[in-house]
């Protein structure tokens, strides 16, 4: 029996990652994980660049955008679902712009620790920065030497670790062949499709799906409300502002984050990269 594959596609915003990620999956007959921080929450579709047709895919509308979500949960939830196309002989592919998730699941990071208990977790939200930074050093005065005390959400965690005394995370991947995949196009090219799929959004109705999380009761302060956009839109709604000036800066704030996203590629272990989707898709599937 051939063992099953794990194709993981990444890149940066807007890159054509998902075409990849999808023609690969109906070829393989795979199904597809989500590798994204922010498409796991429901009702933010259009500025998350969700898929139209979800069907095939996992872990996306699994929180509501006032629950917190982080790497830690992400990784027991994908080895669960590997484990589980494993054993059926499948093959997988992951594909996301979130490159800390997919690089902790892949290369199985050994210092990933639970979430807190919800009432720890709003105790130390309540905390300032100095506060946190006592505390801390008062708890672990080695371990908090070494730490930038100026990253309140660093200092923070690091805190709730410690007044909980929780155990890192177990989890492993199963041996599949892996084959890590980025799409990354050339800075300007990139530039090009990030303006124009963000005014695309905009158009199909990104300003109302905000404002619909906003009647809902989510808001700034939301953990899914950190998406590029979604603060900038939900300010907007707010002060009725300008809207040619909203769409430049949700232009900007995401061309630089595909510049961090570009970056942080640049260091993933085992990683091909191709320029375009066409190139990737006459390597990768005969």
């Amino acid at each position: 029996m051939s063992v099953p594959n794990l194709v993981v596609v990444m890149g940066p915003t807007a890159s054509g990652k998902s075409e990849v990620a999808e023609a690969i999956a109906k070829f393989h007959n795979a199904p597809i994980i989500n590798g994204d921080a922010f498409q796991i929450y429901r009702g933010m579709d259009i500025g998350t660049a969700k898929p139209k047709n979800k069907s095939n895919y996992h872990l996306l509308d699994i929180r509501n955008p006032n629950e917190d979500f982080g790497v830690g949960e992400y990784v027991i939830l994908a080895s669960e679902l590997l484990l589980e196309f494993y054993n059926q002989n499948r093959s997988v592919v992951i594909c996301g712009g979130t490159g800390l998730y997919i690089r902790a699941l892949t290369e199985e990071y050994r210092d990933l620790f639970p979430s807190p208990s919800a009432e720890l977790r709003l105790k130390v939200a309540e905390m300032n920065l100095e506060e946190a930074v006592d505390s801390l050093t008062k708890l672990d005065p080695n371990g908090s030497s070494n730490m930038d005390l100026k990253n309140e959400i660093r200092v923070k965690r690091a805190l709730e670790r410690k007044m909980e005394n929780r155990l890192p995370i177990q989890f492993s991947v199963p041996p599949f062949m892996i084959k890590k995949i980025a799409i990354i196009p050339p800075s300007q090219l990139s530039q090009v499709k990030i303006k124009q799929r963000t005014q695309e959004m905009f158009q199909n109705g990104w300003v109302a799906e905000v404002k619909d999380l906003l009647n809902k009761g989510y808001g700034l302060g939301n953990p899914g409300f950190r998406a590029l956009g979604y603060e900038a839109i939900a300010e907007y709604l707010q002060e009725k502002g300008n809207e040619m000036d909203l769409v430049e800066r949700i232009e900007n704030d995401t061309v630089r984050y595909a510049k961090r996203q570009r970056t942080w590629l640049r260091a993933e272990p085992n990683l091909v990269v191709f320029d375009g989707v066409s190139e990737a898709l006459e390597a990768i599937i005969p």
